[in-house]
């Protein structure tokens, strides 16, 4: 047993972990400029809650980021494409995101709401299309038979997307208070900045992709009798959902986007009104920045590297399952919270499991994810899966103000967002060995 945990962390030393952290980095940041910053701002500009949840949808684009997504996988970007498929769509949407952040700290939101809903949307539809190269930026570092290496892949992912994440949120909100939110704008267009000096250092992966591409164009192209453009769109467009439907058959296809999709609805809602929620119930801009984002990426960090090494161990079945059920245990403690009000000590229990649940239940999401994506559209597939997942965080948690107000308490809202897990749960329970089978069978 001992041999087996030290095989298990020796997958840790692995260097393209290191470009993998960074790109997380890359891929967390944004939400951050988009989300509690931005909740942040609007709260204490005097804008209502339901107001502040439903700009929040302008996140919906993630949801919808495989419709371009066979663009990143296919298209090659001029002056930019000698970096690589890859790490060229991640430099390319890092300026987008350059640009409509400055735009962004420009503007007054108690007056000006509509235009910092745009630029917003600017951003979130920059950062999406950033996912997507990202996502795959990570699968295609491993060859089909380095399945050992998801996990510790996943977990470094995750590390350095909340890293991405918390520092810069600790920085934005302990000194929003004293900046001033515009100007805390401006000190994130810096943070970009250097997340496009990390897209510059890090190694494009080596793959079969292009290769493997040519084979599907081959065979369209025998199909088709056509011309090469309506070939190469054939294959852009329709051959990476075609092969994800084919690999899995459509029934179990279905199953499984439906299982993504219910997955993590109940965290979405809770993740959305929880910068309005801390604020209400009396906690201070310093304090959320020290909690919920210094102390919540040391937590994260811990038990991300814990979930990983358990997924690795016993499969990410297991650690849906143990992920899942926590997850439920987490949003209950934001319950009790909304009832004692701003305890400290509360908020740092509650913190700890939060983040317990989202280390292990994200560790075994992204992997079980990873498994299921092909490596001809590794962009194309993973970005149809995430987005499932995507689309209950970002479309249906635009509701979540409010359901706040139609409840009429936190303690009834976070009782709910508690419930929203158990039909996932349920489904995966039932369905543990065929999904187990399944990863087995698509596994790289």
């Amino acid at each position: 047993m001992p041999h087996a945990w030290k095989e298990t962390f020796a997958h840790y030393r692995d260097i393209r972990l290191l470009w993998i952290f960074l790109m997380g980095c890359s891929s967390g940041f944004p939400f951050l400029l988009t989300g509690s910053i931005l909740s942040g701002w609007l709260t204490d500009a005097g804008i209502a809650r339901a107001e502040v949840g439903l700009l929040g949808s302008v996140a919906t684009v993630y949801a919808i980021n495989f419709l371009w997504a066979p663009l990143v996988d296919r298209v090659h970007l001029p002056l930019l494409g000698r970096l690589g498929q890859r790490r060229s769509w991640i430099l390319a949407t890092q300026m987008m995101m350059l640009v409509f952040t400055l735009l962004l700290a420009t503007v007054n939101p108690g007056s000006h709401l509509l235009m910092a809903g745009l630029f917003a949307f600017g951003i979130a539809a920059s950062s999406a299309t950033q996912d997507i190269a990202v996502d795959a930026f990570r699968i295609d570092q491993f060859a089909p038979h380095e399945k050992a290496s998801l996990p510790p892949a996943a977990a470094i992912a995750i590390i350095g997307w909340w890293t991405g994440y918390s520092w810069p949120g600790y920085l934005a909100f302990s000194q929003a208070d004293s900046l001033g939110w515009s100007n805390i704008y401006l000190l994130m267009a810096g943070v970009i900045l250097l997340l496009m000096v990390f897209t510059l250092l890090v190694r494009e992966p080596r793959t079969a992709r292009e290769q493997l591409q040519d084979t599907a164009e081959h065979r369209y192209s025998e199909k088709l009798h056509s011309r090469h453009w309506l070939t190469w769109l054939a294959v852009t467009v329709i051959e990476p959902f075609a092969e994800f439907f084919r690999k899995n058959g459509i029934k179990v296809a279905l199953m499984l986007m439906s299982f993504i999709f219910l997955f993590k609805i109940g965290e979405a809602f809770l993740g959305r009104m929880s910068v309005v929620f801390y604020k209400e119930v009396g906690f201070s801009n310093e304090q959320i920045g020290e909690y919920t984002k210094l102390f919540g990426w040391f937590l994260t960090v811990s038990f991300t590297l814990l979930g990983s090494a358990f997924n690795t161990r016993f499969g990410v079945v297991k650690g849906l399952l143990l992920g899942g059920s926590a997850m439920a245990a987490s949003n209950l403690m934001f319950a009790i919270i909304a009832v004692a009000g701003p305890v400290e000590w509360l908020l740092l229990l509650t913190l700890v499991i939060d983040n317990f649940t989202t280390a292990f239940s994200t560790v075994a999401f992204v992997s079980f994810l990873t498994m299921l994506t092909g490596r001809a559209f590794s962009a194309t597939q993973y970005a149809l899966l995430a987005s499932l997942g995507n689309l209950s965080r970002t479309s249906l948690a635009g509701l979540s103000g409010y359901t706040v107000d139609w409840l009429g308490s936190w303690e009834r809202f976070f009782v709910v967002t508690a419930l929203m897990v158990l039909p996932s749960l349920i489904m995966l329970w039932m369905l543990r060995d065929r999904f187990n089978a399944l990863g087995e069978k698509n596994a790289p």
